[in-house]
């Protein structure tokens, strides 16, 4: 099923749950605008390449248009689509005051050199120059994109309005208008968010055990944080595999960064330094670290790593998702028969977008917070939205992913009727 058909079954089952109204419910099953467009660019050997750039703005009842870009190769309209839906319900979910939007390339950033990526970058923001803006659609980071991405499109857009406007996109360099904190930010949220289920399922940190498909920023800020906190990472995978802990050996999240980043790679053993074990650790594919008898399974790479072919198969108990659609509709059903908690995207992920929110504040205000302000306000957000979520869940007697979407819907129904929508 493709993601935009899996986002609008959850819009149905939610809009079903709160008997949304009928005309909310027509105008929020459609994004409001979609602009597709075509990218020439110049490559290093002096041919030219057309590329697929797209930015859906879904909806901004409550507040302007925000979403990131990506760049990947199987980036399509469709895609984009369902990405730009979910922002939409995460800004709700948090409480911030942004509406919904994604963008992307169709392109393989590794094929590309430093100054092609540039001018890829580029030619895509002279293209959204008439519809993004510090108070109508602000871009952020995404799959396979960055600090420095954001500030080639920041600049590029300065240059062409003939002043400087930081505001238009988040996650940019704190040479350029970034905030402290934006980095670790959505792995930070995600860990925020699992503390407080963790309390209310009383879990002992020292006995749960996690396994992270996806060990990129996300997956990695959130295992290091996990880790601090006593809990237990037994596997980790990127796109090209992983490395499972086989016998109870300490496993350190920011080693196997460090190895992965001198090797290109999480290889088969855990080197710490020179120092390397291959006897307690062994290599892991990305299908079978999903099926481990884990207490926790993240998945933290692109949607639909979780279907219903593989959704049986699932061991863990508790399935964080940070990947933007990581379990598709068909495997959450199968999941919650079994009796496993889905902690749902739209509010285990949504430390990213907030700490966006707190970095475009600064920048319209011109006045900097520290890291310990960013990341204690970034705490009162994600457990509120939490305690809120899970209010709802028991309300409705459902999931805790209906009951997201129960409180974003009927936030941005209220902003729709006040606004006469």
């Amino acid at each position: 099923m493709k993601p935009f058909n899996n986002a609008l079954e959850q819009l149905k089952k939610a809009a079903e749950l709160v008997e949304l109204n009928k005309n909310i419910w027509e105008r929020i099953k459609k994004p409001d605008n979609v602009l597709q467009v075509s990218l020439p660019v110049k490559l290093d050997n002096g041919e030219w390449e057309v590329f697929e750039g797209y930015r859906v703005q879904y909806n901004n009842s409550r507040g302007p248009y925000k979403g990131g870009i990506r760049f990947h190769p199987k980036t399509d309209l469709n895609e984009v689509k369902a990405l730009a839906f979910w922002m939409t319900i995460k800004c709700a979910v948090v409480g911030i005051p942004y509406g919904g939007a994604k963008g992307g390339i169709t392109v393989d950033p590794k094929k590309l050199s430093v100054g092609e990526l540039e001018r890829l970058t580029r030619a895509f923001t002279q293209k959204l120059v008439g519809f993004i803006g510090s108070e109508k659609d602000i871009p952020a980071p995404d799959v396979n994109t960055n600090s420095q991405i954001m500030a080639w499109m920041a600049d590029e857009y300065s240059k062409i309005k003939g002043y400087n406007v930081p505001g238009v996109v988040t996650g940019k360099p704190l040479e350029f208008g970034g905030s402290l904190g934006r980095n670790e930010a959505t792995g930070l949220g995600g860990f925020f968010v699992f503390e407080q289920l963790a309390k209310r399922l009383k879990l002992n940190s020292k006995k749960t055990t996690v396994a992270i498909q996806g060990f990129g920023n996300v997956g990695c800020n959130l295992a290091v944080f996990l880790h601090r906190a006593g809990y237990k990472i037994v596997a980790v995978s990127d796109s090209q595999g992983g490395i499972l802990n086989k016998n109870g050996e300490e496993m350190d999240p920011e080693e196997i960064m460090k190895a992965k980043k001198q090797k290109g790679q999480i290889d088969g053993c855990y080197c710490r330094g020179t120092v390397c074990d291959c006897l307690n650790f062994a290599k892991i594919d990305n299908e079978k670290l999903l099926q481990l008898p884990v207490d926790v399974l993240v998945p933290a790479a692109l949607e639909g790593a979780i279907h219903e072919k593989n959704a049986g198969k699932v061991k863990a108990k508790i399935i964080l998702e940070m990947a933007n659609g990581g379990v598709t509709p068909g495997a959450e059903e199968k999941l919650n028969k079994k009796g496993i908690t889905v902690v749902p995207d739209v509010l285990a992920n949504a430390g990213g977008v907030v700490v966006s929110y707190f970095e475009w504040v600064q920048n319209l205000q011109n006045y900097y917070w520290t890291l310990e302000e960013v990341n204690e306000k970034l705490k009162k957000i994600m457990d509120e939205a939490f305690e809120e979520v899970w209010q709802k869940k028991e309300k409705y007697q459902t999931n805790l992913r209906m009951g997201a979407f129960a409180l974003a819907l009927e936030r941005i129904e209220r902003a729709m009727r006040v606004r006469g929508m």
